[in-house]
């Protein structure tokens, strides 16, 4: 009777290929309400010890959410008043800045004319087509529907992380119920290890972003670089996508050097801060801050923010790497997968047992 039920190997693969299809249509659908109820439960973790600890001081658990809650989206707003207020100023100075550009555009226009022997005209035309097909792709009325879908998720992410924290009893006890006594155990330290995760990795990535702005704004201040303290810290929000992020950052900063710098120097000179922040950060703020505290290998790490971004955008990107440390904890306590969260980890053996064979089969033979 056992060898009925046996699937053979390419049924299974069949299978989990149909699955992880499945899976990732229905991520990819359900993007605008699966995205914020995660964000919410991620938040709702790192900020569950402020509710315990209300909650110790014998405050009512609803009033304590209602603080916790409201302390959240204060911390939020005065960050994006502080990020407002240096882009009013950067909108102050946006003439000037303009003007900077257009000037630049007709040295390069001319330079590429002069050593390609292209006539302007054609240069202008090729950049003014290239303009025209940006504006009919960029679809305005898809955008400010996006913008308008962002708007409502950030109305309703204080009411998803209220609702989170306030059931959060209800929910454990139906995770518990999923499984049968003998593995509540195992299930509870998934829980407690998700949790420190979580909690760890978010407070490591807050302070890793405050040092590397400050750390940016200061190395652009040094050298005379405008709006120094707002690309400082832009560049420390995008710093937060692993090991993509340190290469988008430089971006900005280059080109406003070389707009409203006369020296090429100065480009050149951002690349160098930036090259150095990034050595700093790589080998001392993330080994001790960010990467200690999730265990995950560079190559998988990319991979996921790759796919993140694949499936839910920019938002995806920052939810990857917590998200892919809550997927090793799991297959660390599940024992057929025990070989998939060994993958994701950062456990790079010595040498592989295969290799180990073959050298004895060699030592035999021989």
């Amino acid at each position: 009777m056992e060898d009925l039920f046996k699937i053979p190997l390419y049924a299974k693969l069949a299978l989990i290929s149909i699955c992880l299809f499945a899976f990732t249509l229905f991520l990819s659908i359900g993007k605008d309400i699966i995205v914020p109820i995660v964000f919410a439960s991620i938040v709702g973790v790192l900020v569950n010890p402020i509710v315990n600890f209300l909650v110790r001081k014998r405050w009512n658990r609803g009033i304590s959410i209602t603080i916790t809650v409201a302390l959240t989206v204060l911390v939020v707003i005065a960050f994006v008043y502080l990020v407002s207020s240096q882009l009013t100023m950067f909108s102050e100075t946006y003439p000037q800045l303009k003007e900077k550009f257009n000037n630049t555009s007709l040295a390069a226009v001319r330079w590429v004319s002069t050593t390609f022997k292209i006539s302007q005209s054609k240069i202008y035309t090729w950049i003014n087509e290239t303009e025209m097909e940006a504006i009919n792709n960029f679809e305005i009325g898809e955008r400010l529907s996006e913008v308008g879908q962002m708007i409502f998720t950030a109305v309703l992410l204080p009411v998803y992380l209220f609702m989170i924290l306030f059931y959060k009893p209800l929910l454990l006890e139906f995770i518990r119920k999923l499984f049968r006594s003998e593995h509540h155990v195992a299930v509870a330290d998934v829980l407690l290890n998700t949790q420190k995760i979580i909690q760890s990795y978010l407070v490591g990535l807050f302070f890793e972003l405050i040092i590397i702005a400050i750390l940016n704004s200061v190395g652009l201040l040094i050298i005379g670089i405008d709006y120094a303290i707002i690309l400082g810290i832009i560049g420390a929000i995008v710093n937060i996508i692993p090991y993509l992020g340190g290469i988008i950052a430089v971006a900005l900063p280059m080109i406003i050097a070389f707009i409203t710098k006369d020296s090429l120097s100065y480009p050149l000179m951002v690349i160098l801060i930036y090259l150095l922040i990034q050595f700093i950060d790589n080998h001392f703020i993330i080994p001790k801050i960010v990467a200690s505290r999730v265990q995950l290998n560079a190559l998988i790490s990319v991979i996921a923010v790759l796919i993140g971004g694949a499936l839910w955008g920019i938002t995806g990107m920052f939810l990857s790497i917590p998200l892919t440390a809550i997927l090793k904890v799991i297959f660390d306590h599940i024992e057929p997968l025990k070989p998939w969260g060994f993958l994701l980890g950062n456990i790079v053996p010595t040498a592989s047992r295969f290799s180990l064979n073959r050298q004895r089969v060699k030592a035999n033979n021989s």
